[in-house]
C-alpha cells in the first residue's frame, strides 16, 4: 500500500466526512474515527466503491484516553505510517451567558475540543517524529480568534486549539512536521443541532437567510494545505461565509 494515509477524527459527518471524501478522491487511504460505527461503515463502503480507497474504522470516543490509546495501538500495520492527522472532532454544547452556563456542557466541550485533540495527537505524533515526516491539521474555529456573546467556554476551548496549533508548529518543525490551523466561520453541519441538544428547528434558525459555508468548503481548505510542496507550510487559514464578516454579524437576505 503506497498511498498516503490520513487519520481523520470525527469522520462520521460534516467536515470530517467531506474531508474523507476529498482525500479519497485524491488518492489517500484513510483511518476513519467516529463513535457511530454504522455511519463510518457506510462511508467506508462509499469510498471503496467510488475511489477504491482502503480504510480502517477506528471507532472510539476521543474523550476517553484509554480507548484512544487502545484503538490507535490496534491500527493495522498497513495503516500505521500516518502522513496526515486531521484533528476535526469537536463540538459546541449550549449557548448561554457564563453565569448561567451548564457545568455538564462545559465539561463536554473541554473534554472533546481540548483533551480529546491532545489524547489523539499524543498517540500519533511520536510515529511522525520517528519517521521525520507528517502533517497535522487542527480544526479550530473563528471562535478561536474572536470571542462572541454567549460563546464563552466554547470560544475558550477553540482559543486553546489555536495555542496548541502554534505550540505544535514550534516544537515539531525541526523534524520536519508541518502543522496547520483551520478556522471556519458558520458551516452548516450537525454543529448547531449538537449545540442546541438536538433541537433541529432552533438549529435551522442559525443558518436561515444567508449562504453559509458547507463542509466541502472546509475540506477544500484542508486539502489545499496538505497538498502544498513539502517546503511550504500553511500556518493558518480563516474561512468565512461572505455574509459573515465577523462572528457577531451575519447579513441575512
Amino acid at each position: 500500500m503506497n498511498k498516503k494515509i490520513a487519520f481523520i477524527t470525527g469522520a462520521s459527518a460534516g467536515i470530517g466526512e467531506a474531508t474523507a471524501i476529498l482525500l479519497a478522491k485524491n488518492g489517500y487511504n484513510l483511518i476513519l474515527n467516529g463513535r457511530r460505527a454504522n455511519r463510518i461503515k457506510d462511508l467506508q463502503d462509499r469510498l471503496q466503491n467510488e475511489f477504491q480507497t482502503q480504510s480502517h474504522a477506528a471507532i472510539f470516543d476521543i474523550r476517553l484516553k484509554e480507548d484512544v490509546k487502545k484503538a490507535i495501538d490496534e491500527i493495522p500495520d498497513a495503516f500505521k505510517a500516518i502522513d496526515v492527522l486531521v484533528n476535526n472532532a469537536g463540538l459546541a454544547s449550549g449557548l448561554s451567558t457564563i453565569d448561567k452556563g451548564s457545568l455538564d456542557d462545559w465539561e463536554t466541550m473541554i473534554d472533546t475540543n481540548i483533551k480529546g485533540l491532545l489524547f489523539v495527537s499524543r498517540q500519533v505524533i511520536p510515529g511522525m517524529v520517528e519517521r521525520k515526516s507528517g502533517h497535522i491539521v487542527n480544526i479550530s474555529s473563528i471562535a478561536g480568534k474572536e470571542v462572541y456573546a454567549n460563546g464563552n467556554v466554547y470560544c475558550a476551548t477553540k482559543f486553546a486549539v489555536d495555542a496548541l496549533n502554534k505550540a505544535m508548529r514550534i516544537e515539531l518543525s525541526a523534524y520536519p512536521i508541518r502543522v496547520t490551523g483551520i478556522y471556519p466561520g458558520a458551516v452548516e453541519t450537525e454543529f448547531s443541532i449538537v449545540r442546541f441538544h438536538g433541537d433541529e428547528e432552533k438549529a435551522k434558525e442559525i443558518y436561515h437567510g444567508f449562504d453559509s459555508l458547507l463542509a466541502a468548503d472546509i475540506a477544500d481548505a484542508i486539502y489545499y494545505a496538505v497538498s502544498r510542496p513539502l517546503h511550504v507550510n500553511i500556518n493558518e487559514m480563516i474561512v468565512m461565509p461572505t455574509a459573515q464578516p465577523v462572528p457577531g454579524i451575519i447579513h441575512r437576505k
